[in-house]
Parts: structure tokens; sequence; C-alpha cells
């Protein structure tokens, strides 16, 4: 008999059953559990080939089933840059030696993420899940507009890292109170949203499918929103923390570091007006490790980028479904079902939580090599009990 909650869509209900009847599952069929569709992330920072002193793909996808993910896309900014058919199958063949998950990889846009050739999309469409320069946006118009035809007619997304170079000026926080109050630069907002509403006219104007990558301003929600309404083939993603942290929880630690940065109140209240309405398709980390030494020179030096497969699920039920802004089922969709139906993921697995466990999120504990996270030392719950990929397991505890 199950005793274990099942919170799935009904045609998923009945496969997470059944793998919870067999005898290796048997000790997760609680009456105090609850189980999920596996999570999928479709942005990760899994740093190799290139920066395996930040993460390697092995500790990376642990570190994924340790919060309930079995599927993650990894995104391009790697050395070599996955932009040819070569440089791709070198972190195909890590992937395969090495991943504990399933790891889609992103190709480049353009060749060395550099913004000034694009990448033969046609050629390396065959193992890559999407294109991307994360990490930059695309400057060119004409640039972006040649990728999303190219995109489209393979039937590939364009994922977009939205950022107007010209209007960063030095910054490294949120050009908000707190930038001010204590002599830092700002980033304005409209570095992100202006680019946002170059790519959604191209988007329209081409057909492509279009996914905007972690979202962090009103403005941007506010244009995305319009944009599906117009009928723009159009998805978009923002990070626990943005939904959580706002520029008034800012300290003077890299920890807090990240881009896009923590914006304003009024950015957090609109992005979660976004999950609440739907505009804003699924959560994602934005998982990024560094070294501790490349975290440790304050909010002007450290590098941009904190982690986050470990905390997603536990931070955005604390805040988003105990406090009934949404609920659970909508939290199932935007990081288990939402992401894979976009990037044709199929389901790999489920999880298991106990959501009424409580912890302090020491990132000491974590697998990932990666331990800047906002995060840190604030009381989450549910914890994650268990893990499984098809029929097995690849994380328990």
């Amino acid at each position: 008999m199950l005793k274990t909650k099942i919170v799935a869509p009904k045609f998923l209900k009945g496969d997470i059953e059944k793998q919870l009847l067999k005898e290796e599952f048997s000790l997760y069929n609680s009456e105090n559990l609850t189980a999920f569709p596996s999570f999928c992330d479709v942005h990760v920072h899994l740093r190799e080939p290139g920066f395996s002193y930040k993460e390697r793909i092995e500790t990376g996808t642990l570190s994924a089933a340790r919060g309930g993910f079995t599927d993650v896309l990894s995104m391009p900014n790697l050395n070599p840059v996955p932009d040819t058919v070569e440089n791709l199958q070198v972190q195909l063949d890590l992937i395969k030696e090495f991943a504990k998950v399933n790891v889609y990889p992103y190709a480049a846009i353009t060749l060395g993420e550099k913004g000034e050739v694009l990448t033969d999309i046609k050629a390396l469409s065959k193992n890559a899940v999407a294109f991307s320069d994360d990490g930059r946006g695309v400057q060119d118009e004409k640039m972006m507009e040649d990728a999303m035809l190219l995109a489209k007619r393979e039937g590939k997304i364009i994922a977009a890292h939205c950022e107007v170079n010209s209007l960063l000026k030095g910054g490294y926080i949120h050009d908000g109170e707190y930038a001010k109050a204590h002599g830092h630069r700002g980033i304005c907002s409209e570095s992100e949203y202006a680019q946002i509403e170059r790519d959604l006219n191209l988007a329209k104007k081409t057909g492509v499918k279009y996914h905007v990558c972690h979202i962090s301003t009103k403005e941007s929600v506010e244009l995305i929103r319009e944009a599906k309404k117009c009928g723009v083939d159009v998805t978009c993603e923002t990070g626990p923390h943005y939904l959580i942290l706002s520029d008034k929880d800012l300290q003077e630690n890299g920890r807090f570091k990240m881009n896009p940065p923590l914006r304003s109140e009024k950015d957090k209240e609109a992005l979660i007006e976004g999950i609440v309405d739907g505009t804003i398709d699924m959560i994602a980390t934005d998982h990024a490790p560094h070294s501790a030494e490349e975290k440790s020179r304050g909010l002007e030096k450290s590098a941009f980028g904190v982690v986050g497969l470990e905390t997603s699920f536990s931070a955005s039920y604390t805040h988003l479904v105990k406090t009934g802004v949404i609920t659970l089922e909508r939290l199932v969709e935007l990081m288990a079902i939402n992401p894979r139906e976009r990037f044709s993921i199929k389901q790999s697995g489920f999880t298991v939580f106990d959501l009424n466990e409580s912890y302090l999120v020491d990132p000491s504990e974590f697998v990932s090599m990666g331990k800047a996270t906002p995060f840190e030392n604030m009381n989450f719950y549910a914890r994650c009990k268990l893990t499984a990929l098809g029929d097995s397991t690849v994380y328990k505890i």
C-alpha cells in the first residue's frame, strides 16, 4: 500500500506510484514524505571543461541530485566554448564519463561567445539542446536576428542572457538605494530590459522559440507579459534568490554578488506577480560556482555568481508555498513540468522530500565545490530524501 503523497500531473502519478512500490525504494514509502516528478534546471554552470577548479561535472551533477534534479542544461561559457562540433564533443565526452544525472549542453550562439561571428547552428543542432551566449548579451541586432532565423530553421531555442554592454558602466550591484548609500557602482535595470525588448521584437519577426534567462526587473516581466499576449513564442525564467531577496538584503560579501544583481523590492514583487500569473514559466538556479578565493573579495571585486541546486526547491517551497503565494502544484510546474515541456526533455525520474523537516543552510554541507550562497544561515523547510533517475538511486539520505 502506498503511503507517500504524490504531487504530480495525472499522467505522471501512476509512474511514480509504481516506482515507489518497488523494493529498492520501499524505505521512502512513508506518510511523512511527499514525492514529485524530479526537477529540471535549464540554467546550470558545470564549469567543465576548462574551469574544474570551480566545479566538475561529477560534483555539479551530484549537487543536482541532492536538490531533487535529474535533468540539467549546462551553459556554454567553458573552455573550449562549445562553438564547433569538435568543441562540443569535448564536453559530451566528459558528460558521458562523469555525469550522475542527465546533462543537456547548450551550444554558443557566436564563436567564443564574442558576439562577432555566428556558430554553425545547423551542425551543432544535433547535440545541442539550445543556443545561448550566456554570460554575455549578443550586442549586434542583425547578428541576433540571423541567429534566430537559423535556430528557427532547426527548431531550436535561442536562450538569451540580456545585457546592453554600453549601459553597464562598470556596475556590479543593482543601481538602487544600497549602491548609493554605500558608494558602489550600480547596474541599471535598463541594461536588462532594453535588450529583452529588442529581442522580443526580433522573436516576433522571426518566429523563433525565444527564452529569456534569469529575468530580474519589473520592466522585464511587463515586456514578456505583453509579448505573450501578442503571440510571441517566448518563455522566461527567474531564480529563487530574485524571488526571496532584494538589494535591501545586501551585505558586503561576495556571496551576494550575481549577474543580474539582486534588484529592488518593487522588482521582487513584480517577479512574484509574474510567477503567480504565469508570465514567468520556470524557476532556474543559474547555479554558478566559483572558488572560495574568487568569492572572498567583497561586492566590488568578487566574481559574479552563486550556487543554488541544493537549495532551490526548499527555498522556493519555504517562501512561496508555505506563505500561500502559490500552490505546491504550481511549484512543481515551475521546476519539473514547464522546463521539460519547453526544452523537449523527457521526464526521467522522481524525488522524495520531507516537507516538514527544517534545516539551516550550511554551505559546508554542499556537494557542490561552490559554497557561495546568499541563503547561508537561512532556515528552510523541505529536505530531499531521495532522488531516482529511472530505476537507479542517484541520491538518498
